[in-house]
């Protein structure tokens, strides 16, 4: 019987890893549910970067496997082992791979970062605001922009509008809902501006243009909500921002991603992902809470004793029953 040629194993084995490896990469199920538009610029990364560890495993380990059982020592051999001192075209093989793939990663890396907006101007310590881009389509009028010295890649085809930091286009890109995030040890408040709403859940409407801004009121902390892929770090007088577009509605962890002491890892609370029918009855049934009640006054001559006294004196922390008591009901 013909021996099969090595090259050909060689082929029939690379195809085997590559589909295993792309199958792996795209049914690893190890991420959480994709909960904004931003999410699929990270787990894309994230998939290629499985696809690739996974081939390098697959090639390491069956290669240790293999070399066990080809080049075990028989049964009542105990000489040495081939003196065999390196191999130069195999040592720059296996270098140059790796600095390829890391190289390439590096290069898909930068390329999601600068589809975040990584290169924008804001965000904490001169890192750049990330934020997703828009299509060309969305820009109605680029002199104004061009005027005020914004680049070609900012005004041409992408409009900088959503992910970690605001857009620099602010007039163009107005949010839908403005929350202001505040991390302390250990809870999030939310404040809504435009309502005067206070929370310590974080609600929203989905499908909708959601801009945070984050602070922090003693140490760092760091506001996470895996389902949207997005973090931003809260900073003692350093107001950071986020801003994006929930694409799927339920109620998600929010998350301190930062060590800030004792009690960090019970530093949790929610965001809830509304039908904008649901955020506007939410909104509306928070406003109503706030709102004070109007009593309408009655004739001092109508009024019990307990009430008339409750009338003149507005600041006695007393109840009706306790001015009662105090013998003062004779008017």
């Amino acid at each position: 019987m013909k021996q099969i040629p090595a090259p050909f194993w060689t082929l029939i084995l690379g195809i085997a890893v590559t589909l295993i490896s792309l199958w792996v990469g795209q049914n690893h199920n190890l991420l959480p549910v994709q909960a904004s538009e931003q999410a699929p610029l990270v787990d894309d990364l994230f998939n290629v970067m499985m696809t690739i560890g996974t081939a390098l495993f697959i090639v390491v380990q069956g290669a240790i496997v293999y070399s066990l059982i080809r080049f075990r020592q028989p049964k009542g051999d105990d000489t040495d082992g081939l003196p065999i001192e390196g191999n130069l075209p195999l040592e720059a093989f296996w270098t140059a791979i790796p600095a390829v793939i890391v190289v390439g990663l590096g290069l898909y890396s930068v390329v999601v970062f600068q589809e975040m907006g990584g290169f924008s101007p804001g965000g904490h310590h001169g890192h750049g605001a990330m934020v997703a881009m828009a299509p060309q389509e969305s820009l109605i009028d680029v002199a104004p922009l061009l005027a005020q010295g914004l680049d070609d890649d900012t005004v041409f085809g992408k409009t900088q509008v959503y992910g970690f930091g605001a857009s620099p286009l602010v007039q163009m890109n107005q949010p839908d809902v403005t929350v202001n995030v505040t991390g302390m040890q250990f809870a999030w408040i939310f404040r809504y501006p435009d309502t005067g709403i206070t929370d310590g859940e974080l609600h929203i409407p989905v499908g909708k243009d959601v801009q945070l801004k984050i602070e922090a009121q003693d140490v760092i902390h760091s506001f996470w909500v895996p389902q949207f892929r997005l973090k931003q770090d809260a900073l003692p007088g350093e107001p950071g921002e986020l801003r994006f577009v929930a694409t799927r509605e339920g109620t998600y962890p929010v998350v301190c991603a930062e060590l800030c002491g004792s009690y960090h890892g019970a530093m949790r609370t929610q965001v809830i992902v509304h039908s904008p029918e649901d955020y506007a009855d939410w909104v509306a049934s928070r406003v109503a809470e706030a709102t004070p009640t109007t009593t309408v006054a009655q004739p001092i001559e109508k009024a019990t004793d307990a009430e008339y006294l409750a009338e003149i004196a507005p600041d006695l922390a007393r109840s009706p029953v306790q001015i009662a008591q105090t013998g003062l009901v004779n008017h």
